[in-house]
């Protein structure tokens, strides 16, 4: 048990833990210590606005209450009760607003600010200052995301510290001195980091806003509905703000054991999409002159032909961003209605990973982790490369395997070399055996690759070790939930289709997957289920409208194996998809209820033991692991698109691995001011590559394949194992492999 420690505050007694910050230990007496620098997420306190004074008995002068930690027989006496700590605090107050703009009326913090609840509390009354204030130009545009009123700053730097201390980015810094100080970034440069959004909820005060949201909506006329993030797997907790039934912002909802308080760029500014030009807001079919727009009732009388007249050879291709119930919803009309078994399902977690289940936050306490893969951790779940940047300030030794690791390998090898450095020889297999906090992380293409670590888990006994952990970051949000739905829909045995009747495309990440494509070239008949006309346009015979993760009711399964809920934010311009599905398997004589609640009742006896909605609550619990199965034995798979090559290699060519990153796809193509955060048209080269070839960063540089060409700009990256060119798929879809690089 940790030893315990008395402190008196306000002539109130309270016992805490020793070495609980003042500011906690205030809070646990229920006395509220005012504050603006200090946040426990970013770190140490560092002292900086002082709203914080406090009195403390045996010391000379005030002191900044965040920057105390607890210990016995402490005294301390706020501004409540102290003459000197209220005068402190009023005299901060008035330096604070000595050159603070008086323009709450018009600031998009008016409203919920903590320096204006802050002064009405603790503030003079009036001002003693007559001279004009400072003023500086305005906003400054940081990036296309943010904007900067520099004469609202109060110099918190919250914000610098997070771009240094958690991000660890290091674009965001504090220039000059004095009264001339100010935020700024590098020269021009715009903050082009995965989470720079997170200092504007930082920012006590309205200095830094979103653009998106910039005088866009007042305190008194939104409402904020919790949900859950669904564009990648972490599963982050966010709040919606929506304004005449509108996503005005999106703004992180702190899940401790998930993602810790903070959200990615992807999560916070992608949500403009729901409004993009090319949605589709009504069935579409094709006629002579290409799709038009039909009725519903039309629209489902096509899809019921198109479905008998294919019967058990429908091809499903699903997406991994489907909620489970409209997962498990198509499957109840396809499988147990039309006898359709084959599907083309998402790369999913392996369940047995289940037996070395643990919250991301695992991560962050590591004392060991162990990243395997060749895709970047921030473009498959970006919170957790955060964890991981958290352990390594906590003194955890990261080790990657694969082509941009520590412990360098060729692509589409990571796997390999992980089970010889596992070896019970192996420096590194022997520390993870001795360590009680150690964590494998999985972060590359190939289904296969969780198995295999869950195998190297069991191996390394982690089972039985409540602080190790094993996670396989998956490309999609929901993959293993749409995968375990539409395996629990059956009710007969599955029987083989030849060719390709009729293939449902369900999602947008299906219609945009070139794979996807090529399906549909040789299917007689296609059915596309998507929110974007031209991701479909081409090869659809029907395009149903589809909804977005803000506009569903419903749940999701992250990573970790957590299943939680998503809450309509808005009501979406067209039918939820589950609606449509069940008046079209009723047509089949399949009874499915349009109502998600009803459904996760359903499935939920099938593939959550019986899990009950309201048992998720605002911060679903993460289920207990289970007893370790074994996968089952592992097969040959088909050469990953992301590290395909050629049967031979000749000389003067480069590998190819080709990854997703992580502004990439169809909502993130449709909002403008996410433009930047895209990956320019590059390809990385390791230094011993570009220098053989007389190749410098910035250099225009010509790719040559198999037939197929295309010139991009070249970036020398260090960390990139030799004999590998890296390219983000957008740039190069028909270059599937190995690669001549010649300067342009």
């Amino acid at each position: 048990m940790n030893e315990t420690v008395r402190v008196t505050i306000d002539d109130r007694e309270v016992e805490v833990e020793k070495g609980t910050g003042l500011v906690e230990t205030a809070a646990a007496a229920g006395i509220e210590i005012p504050v603006f620098c200090y946040e426990p997420r970013l770190g140490p306190a560092v002292g900086a606005c002082r709203m914080c004074l406090v009195e403390v008995e045996g010391l000379p002068k005030l002191q900044a209450g965040c920057t105390l930690s607890a210990q016995d027989g402490m005294v301390v006496r706020t501004a409540a009760s102290s003459a000197r700590a209220a005068e402190g605090q009023k005299g901060t107050l008035e330096f604070i607003l000595v050159n603070h703009p008086l323009d709450c009326p018009v600031c998009d913090k008016g409203g919920e600010c903590p320096l204006q609840d802050l002064t009405f509390r603790f503030g003079p009354g009036s001002t003693r200052m007559t001279f004009p204030k400072l003023t500086f130009d305005k906003p400054i545009p940081v990036s296309p995301l943010i904007a900067l009123d520099r004469e609202r700053c109060i110099l918190c730097y919250r914000c610098t510290r997070f771009s240094s201390d958690v991000a660890e980015d290091g674009q965001l810094i504090a220039r000059n001195r004095g009264a001339y100080s100010e935020i700024a970034t590098f020269g021009d440069d715009p903050y082009r980091a995965p989470f720079s959004g997170n200092v504007i909820e930082l920012c006590p005060v309205g200095a830094l806003t979103s653009t998106q949201y910039r005088f866009r909506a007042r305190p008194w006329e939104i409402q904020d509905v919790p949900t859950v993030c669904g564009l990648c797997p972490s599963g982050c907790n966010i709040r919606a703000t929506t304004r005449e039934g509108a996503v005005k912002r999106v703004q992180s909802r702190n899940h401790p054991e998930v993602d810790g308080g903070w959200i990615c760029d992807k999560g916070r500014f992608t949500f403009p999409h729901l409004g993009a030009e090319d949605r589709v807001l009504e069935p579409l079919a094709r006629g002579p002159h290409g799709l038009e727009p039909v009725g519903w009732d039309d629209a489902l009388d096509r899809a019921e032909r198109l479905l008998r007249d294919a019967g058990p050879g429908v091809v499903t291709a699903l997406s991994g961003s489907e909620t489970t119930e409209i997962a498990y919803g198509l499957a109840t009309l396809l499988r147990r209605g039309l006898g359709a078994h084959s599907a083309v399902l998402p790369e999913s977690t392996s369940a047995a990973l289940d037996a070395f289940r643990a919250p991301l936050s695992t991560i962050g306490g590591a004392e060991l982790v162990v990243v395997v893969g060749d895709d970047a951790v921030v473009d498959r779940a970006p919170v957790v490369d955060l964890w991981l940047r958290h352990a390594r300030r906590n003194g955890a030794e990261i080790v990657t395997i694969g082509a941009r690791g520590s412990v360098a390998t060729a692509p589409g090898e990571a796997a390999d070399a992980l089970q010889e450095l596992l070896a019970p020889k192996s420096a590194l297999g022997r520390r993870l055996r001795a360590s009680d906090r150690a964590v494998l992380v999985w972060s590359g293409p190939g289904g296969g690759g969780g198995a295999r670590l869950a195998e190297a888990a069991h191996e390394l006994g982690f089972g039985e070790k409540p602080g190790c952990a094993a996670f396989q970051l998956p490309a999609t949000p929901n993959a293993r939930a749409v995968a375990e739905a539409w395996a629990s829909a059956a009710d007969d045995d599955e029987s083989e289709t030849e060719g390709i009747a009729l293939l449902v495309v369900s999602g947008d990440e299906a219609a945009s997957d070139p794979a996807v494509r090529a399906l549909a070239e040789r299917a007689r008949h296609v059915i596309a289920i998507t929110m974007f006309n031209s991701l479909a346009a081409g090869w659809a015979d029907l395009v149903l409208p589809a909804t977005a993760a803000l506009e569903r009711e419903g749940t999701a399964m992250n990573l970790e194996g957590r299943v939680q809920r998503l809450r309509r934010t808005v009501i979406a311009p067209v039918p939820d998809e589950l609606a449509w599905l069940a008046k079209l398997a009723a047509r089949f004589g399949v009874a499915l209820s349009p109502h998600p609640e009803v459904v996760f009742e359903e499935l939920s006896a099938h593939i959550y033991d019986g899990l009950e909605l309201a048992a998720l609550g605002e911060h679903a619990p993460l289920p207990p692991r289970t007893p370790y199965t074994a996968p089952p034995p592992r097969v040959a798979e088909a050469p990953s698109p992301h590290a395909a090559v050629s049967a031979g290699h000749f000389v003067g060519t480069l590998r190819l691995l080709r990854y997703r990153p992580l502004f990439s796809g169809p909502q993130v193509e449709r909002v403008a001011e996410l433009a930047f955060q895209r990956p320019g048209h590059e390809i990385a080269l390791s230094p011993a590559d570009a220098d053989r070839r007389g190749i410098a960063s910035g250099d225009v540089v010509t790719l040559r394949s198999d037939g197929t060409s295309v010139e991009l700009s070249a970036r020398v990256d260090p960390l990139l194992v030799e004999g590998v060119a890296r390219i983000a798929d957008e740039h190069a879809p028909d270059l599937h492999l190995d690669v001549e690089v010649v300067r342009a």
